[in-house]
C-alpha cells in the first residue's frame, strides 16, 4: 500500500488589507514561491482575501458599521474573478490550496461568510467551507455556514479536511472530518492581538493543532496571518492604546504537526515567511493501532455523532415557482 509522501507550506502573511485584487496578486506570488521550493499542499491564513474585521474588537457596533461596508464591498463572490485567479494559478504550479476569503452571500446585501476554499491541483475548486459559528465579536460581521461544507476531498496528496480558526476547537466538527478518513487536516488562522491579556494565541493555536494531530493521528498544517503596519495604521490611527495592542507578540503561529502531537518543524511566529515540512503519511498507520477514535478506539454502541449535511437557505419552496402566464395575443377583427 502507497500512502503519499509530500511537502507541505504553511503560508505566514498579511493581506493587502480591504484590497482583493491586490491580496489575490500577493497570494498568486506566494503561491509560485512556494511551489518553487517544491510544496505540494500550500495553506494560506483564514479570510485572507481580503483581510479580517479588527474593528469588532477595538470600536463599538456604530462605529464599526462603516467598516463593515467596506470589508462588504471589498469581498468577493464565488464564482468571480478572484476564485479564478487562485484556480488558475493552482493549475499552473500543480499544487492543492487552502485559502480563506471574505465571500459575499448571493441573496442578501448583509451576508458575508468567512469561507475557506479547497482548491485542487487541476485548478478545480474542490470545497467551499462556510465557517459554521464566527468566533465572539466576528458575529457582527459573518453569518454561520451549515453542515454540507463538513467534508474531506480526496486529493493526490490525501484525504484533506479544513477548519477556519476557532472550529479546530469544536471536537465534533473535528471528529465528523476525522470519521471521514481525514489524514492531512488544513487550520487556518487570523493573527489575534486583540485577545485577553492572559490569553497567548501563538500557544493556543499550538495546543490546538496539536490535539488535534495526535487525537486523529493525522497530520495538521496551520497558516496564520500576521498584522501588518498598514492594518495598524488603518485601525488604529491616532490611537496609541488601540496601535499598542495590535502590536502585542505572540499573536500568531504557522508550521506543520505530526500524528505524534509534535511540530514537523520549528514554527514560525509573529513574522512573514513560508514554513515547509515533509509529510509522509505512513507514519499515520502505527500511532492509529495504539488510538484509533474513528475505529477500533471507539465504542459505536455506545456513541454515535449525527451531522445534519443538507444546505440551509433563506428560502425553500415546496413546489417549483409556477412561470408567469403567457398573454395571449390580441384577436384580429374580422
Amino acid at each position: 500500500m502507497d500512502l503519499p509522501r509530500f511537502t507541505a507550506a504553511a503560508v505566514q502573511a498579511s493581506p493587502v488589507y480591504l484590497d482583493a485584487a491586490a491580496t489575490v496578486d500577493k497570494a498568486v506570488s506566494l503561491i509560485g514561491e512556494a511551489a518553487g521550493h517544491g510544496a505540494s499542499l500550500i495553506v494560506f491564513p483564514e479570510v485572507f482575501v481580503p483581510g479580517y474585521p479588527y474593528w469588532n474588537w477595538t470600536m463599538n457596533p456604530v462605529q464599526g458599521s462603516p467598516w463593515f461596508e467596506r470589508l462588504y464591498r471589498s469581498s468577493i463572490d464565488l464564482p468571480g474573478p478572484q476564485v479564478d485567479a487562485l484556480r488558475e494559478a493552482a493549475r499552473r504550479h500543480g499544487v492543492t490550496v487552502v485559502i480563506g476569503v471574505n465571500e459575499r452571500g448571493a441573496h442578501s446585501l448583509g451576508v458575508l461568510y468567512n469561507t475557506l476554499l479547497t482548491i485542487g491541483s487541476d485548478g478545480e475548486l474542490l470545497g467551499v467551507h462556510r465557517k459554521l459559528v464566527p468566533t465572539w465579536a466576528e458575529k457582527l460581521t459573518w453569518t454561520g455556514g451549515d453542515g454540507s461544507s463538513l467534508k474531506v476531498h480526496q486529493t493526490e496528496i490525501g484525504p484533506l479536511g479544513v477548519l477556519a480558526c476557532g472550529e479546530n476547537t469544536n471536537t465534533l466538527a473535528r471528529f465528523a472530518l476525522l470519521a471521514q478518513g481525514e489524514l492531512v487536516h488544513a487550520a487556518s488562522y487570523i493573527a489575534l492581538p486583540v485577545a485577553p491579556q492572559d490569553y497567548d494565541m501563538a500557544d493556543a493555536i499550538a495546543v490546538r493543532t496539536a490535539a488535534h494531530s495526535f487525537e486523529g493521528k493525522v497530520f495538521s498544517v496551520v497558516a496564520c496571518s500576521t498584522v501588518s503596519p498598514q492594518i495598524v495604521d488603518l485601525i488604529a490611527g491616532e490611537d496609541a492604546e488601540i496601535r499598542t495592542m495590535l502590536a502585542r507578540p505572540r499573536s500568531a503561529l504557522s508550521g506543520v504537526f505530526g500524528p505524534d502531537g509534535r511540530p514537523v518543524t520549528e514554527p514560525l511566529i509573529d513574522e512573514e515567511g513560508i514554513v515547509y515540512a515533509e509529510i509522509d503519511l505512513a507514519k499515520c498507520i502505527q500511532p492509529k493501532q495504539m488510538h484509533d477514535i474513528v475505529g477500533h478506539y471507539n465504542r459505536f454502541d455506545v456513541f454515535q455523532l449525527q451531522v445534519d449535511n443538507r444546505p440551509r437557505s433563506a428560502l425553500t419552496f415546496t413546489a417549483p415557482p409556477m412561470a408567469e402566464p403567457v398573454p395571449s395575443a390580441p384577436k384580429e377583427e374580422a
